[in-house]
């Protein structure tokens, strides 16, 4: 059947499993919009590309499956740039299709003109291409989801020519059959179990890559000691006897690090944002297990490297170990001497917050999910609420941009319809995407936003004092939030302690509608 290329192009999402898209229409995408109600496609309207952006970003995480936005050709493109740089950083699966101008080299002055549009989306995606063809633009496509199947999944832009989204074309193809996917094949763990067979002391460090495996069942009856990245969190589980935690960022953890005799890195980059140092502190032997073969070959210079997917990884080395019993050098009272200790030093670095995680973690449920900003608040949280099992806590750890827990977390919400999720931002991170609070309430999720609100960027004033500068353009005059949510048309709270901010959390989570919850750092007084 003939239609509009922008139609079939809806159609062709359809067929392969696309049931939401975020985005805003304009004169120049317009057409992408003709199918998208024939072909069962939900479209949810951002109030900024932003937004889109964060939304099939937190979406994607919380569903598995791609997430999809269609903006406009230029600022559309411009302003859904960041999100995309987010989605590259933390591996998320995220396509976004936008216009294009036709003709760019002999006119000047046309509406949205960018002089090099596609350029701009390779700078943050994994590719950026322009389909000038029917045929090119459904080949476009089903590379994107080919690769979002059988590689490192990242972020993919795909621009196509207003005319060619007018012109009519012929029915895209049905969906073909996968390719043999890179997890199939059973990687060759021996090399490993050689190692782990002498060792005393092995330390396995699991990442966001390890996140599909409940890493508890493999590795506790090994008697290993763990360690996760901060996007690795839950793969433990809770109350795990040898798990130091996302503790990399301590300080402290290189002399752990050192104490070991293998270590055993699993989907994880070892990073800047991971470590907070250049080297992970390590002298025995470094294996690596990755999907991407420059990770493999990075600066921590692994002696062993697997190159597979962690799912793949865990059902071979299950195989292999199930088995085994194995006590190690390892004990209980040590990790929990250390995890103690960097309580202490969290607390001290951040007063007061830990207090207010404890009163949250007693509420929260285990099955919620969380979407973080870049706040104090955040930075506190992920080194001390444990998550019961891997994938349930969200934050912008690689890109690092402001203004990414709202609109993540309502895509992570028509995701999981029916399941708490929560967001936790700062008030001056909200600031960037408050216009979001709209989209939240006309789709009427139950959503609890926590905003932190002391008032400042303290985490810079805290880093120019630090660094012996004059704190300066850290403060920054606030709305009063509860008034602002209650225009949207969202409830909001002011607890006055924690006890009252227990009772709003457990409210809003049973809520018709989003609930803005405002905590200062006077509940504690």
């Amino acid at each position: 059947m003939k239609r509009k290329l922008g139609a079939q192009l809806s159609h062709m999402l359809r067929d392969r499993g696309v049931d939401v898209i975020f985005g805003i229409p304009g004169v120049h995408n317009q057409e992408m919009y003709r199918g998208i109600e024939e072909a069962g496609i939900t479209h949810v309207l951002a109030r900024h590309e932003q937004g889109a952006g964060f939304m099939a970003d937190g979406y994607a995480r919380a569903s598995g499956k791609p997430g999809v936005a269609y903006v406009i050709t230029g600022p559309g493109l411009t302003n859904i740039m960041t999100p995309i740089g987010q989605a590259y950083s933390d591996s998320v699966p995220m396509l976004v299709l936008s216009s294009c101008l036709d003709e760019t080299a002999a006119r000047r002055g046309q509406l949205h003109q960018m002089k090099d549009q596609r350029g701009a989306g390779a700078c943050v995606a994994d590719w950026s291409e322009q389909a000038n063809t029917a045929e090119a633009a459904y080949g476009l496509v089903e590379r994107a989801f080919e690769e979002f199947q059988t590689l490192r999944p990242r972020p993919k832009h795909i621009q196509v020519p207003i005319a060619q989204l007018e012109s009519e074309a012929d029915a895209p193809p049905f969906p073909n059959m996968p390719a043999e996917r890179v997890k199939s094949s059973k990687p060759d763990v021996q090399p490993l179990l050689s190692l782990l067979q002498i060792a005393q002391r092995p330390l396995f460090i699991l990442g966001g890559g390890a996140q599909a495996v409940y890493w508890r069942d493999v590795l506790m009856p090994l008697g290993v000691a763990t360690m996760t990245t901060y996007a690795g969190r839950g793969a433990m589980g809770l109350d795990a006897p040898l798990d130091f935690g996302a503790c990399l960022a301590r300080p402290g953890s290189t002399d752990v690090i050192a104490s070991a005799d293998l270590v055993v890195a699993i989907g994880t980059e070892l990073a800047e944002v991971d470590l907070w140092r250049d080297a992970l502190g390590h002298s025995a032997t470094l294996v690596r297990v990755d999907l991407d073969p420059e990770i493999l070959s990075d600066a921590q210079r692994a002696t062993v490297k697997i190159q597979a997917d962690a799912d793949s990884f865990a059902r071979a080395f299950w195989e292999e170990t199930r088995d085994w019993s194995s006590k190690t050098g390892w004990s209980e009272e040590e990790v929990a001497d250390a995890r103690a200790r960097w309580r202490g030093e969290v607390e001290a670095e951040r007063p007061g917050i830990v207090a207010i995680c404890d009163a949250l973690r007693e509420v929260v449920r285990t099955d919620a999910m969380v979407f973080s900003d870049m706040t104090q608040f955040a930075y506190v949280a992920k080194e001390v609420w444990d998550m019961a099992r891997p994938g349930l806590w969200h934050h912008p750890t690689g890109f690092g941009t402001l203004g990414y827990a709202l609109p993540a977390a309502i895509g992570g919400a028509v995701a999981r319809a029916g399941k708490p999720t929560m967001a936790i931002i700062g008030d001056y991170g909200f600031h960037y995407t408050m216009q979001e609070l709209g989209v939240a309430v006309e789709l009427g999720l139950p959503l609890p936003i926590l905003l932190w609100d002391n008032g400042k960027l303290k985490e810079i004033e805290d880093s120019m004092t630090r660094a012996q500068i004059a704190p300066n353009a850290v403060v920054a005059r606030n709305p009063d939030f509860c008034k602002l949510a209650e225009a949207f048309g969202a409830a909001s709270a002011r607890p006055a302690d924690l006890v009252a901010l227990r009772e709003a959390v457990a409210e809003a989570f049973q809520a018709k509608g989003p609930t803005l919850i405002h905590v200062t750092p006077d509940i504690l007084s």
